[in-house]
């Protein structure tokens, strides 16, 4: 009877380009920089320590073309370390790696296969009792349904399907290789490996549809534990997937309740505790956080006025719990409030000004003279330094600025300021 185990595993994005750390020399950029490399390392060290028979990779080894062949060369390095072990490995391209003219001449080790992308491929390993089939993207935007071409099932195998596709549909993700659940299903494949959607999902069970999610977060958008599927077979039928963690930076979203902070120190309080609480969930990986501060609090003109400040402040309050290389403050997002009604009505100036940015922020468009003004000044700034608009992330405020766009977070901003400055003001006056 058929009895072997496989690693599922997709979306590894090897030297996946983070522009908005270009410019940053510090530990933990050089972490994440290096980090998709880390996580490769740690699948093979898996698979060595599991014996397992199979790697599957289900597309986007790459994220487009290398800078340079070092790229390739760790890709081969790693896949090399599994086969000298006498562990095969079969890999299909995606939309990220498929345009990509130098994995086409890449050579891989003997005993790693990159299967076709001019149609749907079977490889047998009858040693496994084991067919695995599927089909590479020939470029960028594959938008017809692939699985429909896949063969049928072979008798006497367990049989897989290596599948780079948005499957029934994921809003963060784009529509390539479309297919629905219930055809998959109704293939007569055993499980379906599955790739390009970056969370985890288990689609159907009997037959498997497995989303194993990619192997290590990119940034904030992908939060949580990232790594691979370990799947067992016994006589014939899967008898266990199981999800193994093999990131080395997690990026959470961390909120912190500030109702009743009554100044500064409680505030670092809180962030002390919840930043503490976090790092030790990671479990030694480097924590890239997002803070999101709410609540209303006495201490919101405070923690308003100077947004870097703001930014020591915390980071100093996490160093009270955690060592300063196992977190990092990716920012932080300002959504606390001033106890008491805030100075919004009134006909007097501070009050038509404060009653005017916060219109403009529920409604961003209806100020076309203001983002005219902003996108010319955001576009002298950034002319003034060369390689700074490709070294900003994509969506930073500057960026959007220049497009004549006013991010709804930069006007939040300005908003929490003012009102934090009316409120100073009043209560000297009073």
């Amino acid at each position: 009877m058929t009895r072997f185990r496989f690693l599922h595993a997709a979306d590894l994005h090897l030297d996946s380009p983070l522009r908005g750390l270009d410019a940053d020399a510090s530990a933990p950029a050089r972490r994440i920089r290096e980090a998709s490399r880390a996580a490769l390392d740690n699948l093979v060290g898996l698979a060595l320590r599991e014996r397992v028979d199979l790697l599957l990779v289900a597309g986007d080894l790459y994220d487009g073309d290398w800078q340079d062949y070092r790229t390739g060369q760790a890709l081969v390095a790693a896949f090399a370390r599994l086969t000298r072990a006498g562990i095969r490995v079969v890999a299909i391209r995606g939309n990220h790696d498929a345009e990509s003219v130098l994995t086409r001449s890449l050579r891989l080790p003997e005993g790693a296969t990159l299967l076709s992308h001019r149609r749907p491929e079977s490889l047998e390993l009858p040693e496994l009792g084991l067919a695995v089939h599927g089909q590479s993207f020939a470029q960028r935007a594959v938008v017809e349904n692939l699985a429909l071409a896949y063969p049928p099932p072979l008798a006497g195998r367990f049989n897989i399907g290596l599948l780079h596709s948005s499957a029934a549909g994921h809003a963060a993700h784009e529509t390539y290789a479309p297919c629905a659940i219930a055809q998959l299903a109704g293939h007569g494949y055993d499980y379906w490996a599955l790739g390009h959607v970056h969370e985890r999902a288990v689609l159907h069970e009997a037959p498997w549809i497995v989303f194993p999610g990619n192997l290590q977060g990119r940034h904030i958008n992908e939060p949580g534990a990232k790594g691979a599927s370990l799947v067992t077979v016994r006589e014939g039928r899967v008898a266990a997937v199981e999800h193994h963690a093999l990131d080395v930076v997690r990026w959470q979203r961390l909120t912190l309740d500030l109702s009743g902070a009554a100044d500064l120190a409680a505030v670092q309080d809180r962030a002390r505790d919840a930043i503490g609480a976090a790092v030790e969930a990671a479990e030694g990986r480097l924590l890239a956080l997002r803070l999101e501060l709410g609540g209303t609090t006495a201490a919101h003109s405070a923690l308003a006025r100077d947004p870097e400040a703001l930014r020591a402040h915390l980071r100093s309050a996490g160093l009270e719990a955690a060592e300063a290389d196992s977190f990092w403050i990716e920012a932080v997002r300002l959504a606390t409030r001033a106890p008491g009604a805030a100075p919004a009505a009134g006909d007097d100036a501070p009050a038509r000004l404060l009653g005017a940015v916060r219109d403009i922020a529920a409604a961003p468009r209806t100020a076309p003279e203001l983002a005219s003004a902003l996108q010319d000044y955001a576009t002298q700034m950034l002319a003034r330094a060369p390689g700074l608009r490709e070294a900003l992330p994509a969506g930073h405020p500057a960026l959007l600025l220049a497009e004549g766009e006013l991010p709804p977070e930069l006007l939040r901003q300005a908003r929490d300021l003012l009102l934090a400055r009316l409120t100073e003001e009043e209560g000297a006056c009073g």
